[in-house]
């Protein structure tokens, strides 16, 4: 089955910082309400761990143990709506964690996990899989998901932690936080103290739960002075926003962005635009804050997503709903102008695939078809003619035997790139702990419908690859060489998370990227390393960015 670019939204996997959610749960109908495939389904024998807040029963998935929508902060809803998450409230008994918790709130289409709950306002819980219950120290992989800061959960089949944590002796963690409007409306400057912290409140549920996993995750064979905080796309960015946040430091010891790189975070004064006309939208002054609790969540997401607000009327917002620098929670921005020194002592692990922009045109099937006069009218639409030509001129000398589509894709990628690089980079120039760069290669199978294109590596299609997932069907394609590309992308992970330093199978040594040598990991079925991949490529992106 293959499904439109919008189909392919709907179902989770989102635009620009989106990460997918598992093809295998929408083609086997397993998301919300459908039938279950029982390929992540939590079976006996059952196993009763003792955490801080009470007794949780787990059970086998995927050759680990697994223990599934565990809350770790207190209510949101209601009068405590747009606030910092009040603390977890303990329970008597044994809780069972047999099934995934709720998802953040957001249209039920784009969270897909099996017998996954239909989104609500409580959904501050989080997943372990783990090997063993042995008092081992095992490293600790904490995962943020995809969907920028709109969309996604962490309970995504691609997304599952059990293959990882079996094959590789580790504990993977991930969680579900508040997004969008729920988490992110800055009201900060409208409502004084008792709304401190709200322009930041998802970021602050993320800390929440790394928190958590430092007071428990050693009753799961973890080691909290080894934790791992990694994400793809929208979760590469809230890991980049983590690396800003002074409250943070010592949760979490190693970082991993994967297409997306994020620089900076909204200003104050632009979120507290947002939040303003979002009061006027919903007709409610600064001096009644309070009467957020009773507005309904589906006019809440109406209004964050561009439908009718009260009125009636099409809502037109100035911005979207995102992490702000508040000068507390993020004390400045992630990597604009140099990284924070509290994380000078975190190796960061960072990279993106070869061809991310196939995923983003998969709903333009003519950008697919186009010659070479189509491809240079596009570009010096979106670049001006001056640049387009510039730009052009360097990709036709470095590949003199693509196509004009494969020239666009590499372009629109290399874009991309930049923002990456310039991550990377900030993070060499603080000379702390290293920084190693990876370029994931693995050309998937997965066709785009009304044309005779794959995804190739697009975005999205490693998801599977580092959980090792590749059995589960979905953007990775059906390839059998895929589940080499994946064992071999799970080793850098895991290895990573290990040691700081990443390993991958077949190579003997991986440098630390620098600003001379720029050694990067291309990761596939057989990897290999590579100074300085498309320099001249590089050179000129980097050029055009500046300008900008």
């Amino acid at each position: 089955m293959t499904l439109s670019r919008r189909e392919l939204i709907g179902a989770g996997a989102g635009l620009m910082m989106f990460g997918p959610s598992s093809m295998l749960s929408i083609a086997g109908g397993s998301g919300v309400g459908g039938e279950l495939s029982r390929s992540t389904l939590i079976t006996e024998p059952y196993v009763v761990v003792d955490t801080a807040l009470g007794r949780i029963r787990g059970g086998h998935s995927r050759g680990a143990l697994a223990f599934k929508g565990i809350p770790y902060a207190g209510s949101v809803s209601g009068a405590n709506r747009f606030k910092p998450a009040p603390p977890p409230v303990p329970w008597t008994g044994v809780r069972d964690a047999l099934a995934l918790g709720t998802p953040a709130p957001q249209s039920p289409k784009t969270v897909y996990g099996e017998r996954e709950p239909h989104p609500g306002e409580e959904c501050l819980v989080l997943n372990v899989w783990t090997p063993a219950i042995d008092g081992k120290r095992r490293p600790v992989l904490f995962y943020n998901h995809g969907g920028g800061f709109q969309t996604g959960s962490a309970g995504s089949v691609a997304q599952d932690g059990g293959q990882l944590a079996a094959n590789h002796d580790v504990v993977v963690v991930a969680s579900n936080h508040r997004l969008g409007i729920m988490g992110y409306l800055a009201l900060d400057e409208l409502g004084g103290d008792e709304y401190a912290g709200s322009g930041n409140a998802g970021m602050l549920d993320i800390l929440a739960a790394l928190k958590w996993v430092h007071n428990n995750i050693a009753a799961f064979g973890g080691d909290p002075h080894n934790v791992t905080v990694f994400g793809e796309s929208g979760g590469g960015a809230k890991t980049s926003a983590l690396m800003a946040m002074p409250e943070a430091h010592g949760f979490f010891h190693k970082a991993g962005v994967m297409s997306g790189p994020m620089l900076r975070v909204a200003e104050k004064p632009m979120a507290t635009a947002l939040a303003r006309a979002t009061l006027d939208v919903l007709e409610i002054r600064r001096d009644q804050l309070d009467k957020l609790a009773d507005v309904p969540l589906d006019v809440l997401l109406s209004v964050q997503n561009g439908g009718a607000g009260l009125s009636g009327k099409a809502v037109h917002l100035p911005g979207h709903f995102g992490p702000m620098l508040d000068g507390s929670v993020i004390s400045q921005h992630p990597f604009a102008k140099g990284a924070a020194s509290f994380v000078s002592n975190v190796p960061l692990l960072i990279g993106q695939n070869r061809d991310e922009a196939t995923f983003f045109f998969w709903e333009e099937p003519a950008v697919f078809k186009m010659n070479d006069a189509d491809m240079v009218a596009r570009l010096r639409s979106e670049y001006g003619a001056e640049k387009a030509e510039a730009v052009l001129a360097v990709f036709r000398r470095s590949r003199t035997t693509a196509t004009p589509v494969e020239i666009f894709i590499a372009i629109t990628t290399s874009g991309r790139w930049s923002e990456t690089l310039a991550e990377a980079e900030c993070k060499v120039r603080q000379h702390g702990a290293p920084v190693y760069m990876y370029r994931y290669d693995y050309e998937s199978n997965y066709p785009i419908r009304g044309t005779d294109w794959t995804l190739r590596a697009g975005h999205a299609t490693e998801i599977q690859s580092k959980f090792e997932n590749p059995d589960l069907g979905g953007l990775m394609g059906s390839k059998p060489d895929r589940f080499q590309a994946s064992k071999n992308f799970g080793q850098v992970w895991t290895s990573f998370a290990r040691t700081g330093h990443p390993q991958a199978p077949g190579v003997h040594r991986w440098p630390a990227y620098d600003l001379q040598t720029r050694a990067t990991m291309l990761v596939d079925v057989q990897c290999r390393l590579e100074n300085d991949p498309n320099k001249a490529e590089r050179e000129i992106m980097q050029e055009m960015a500046k300008r900008s």
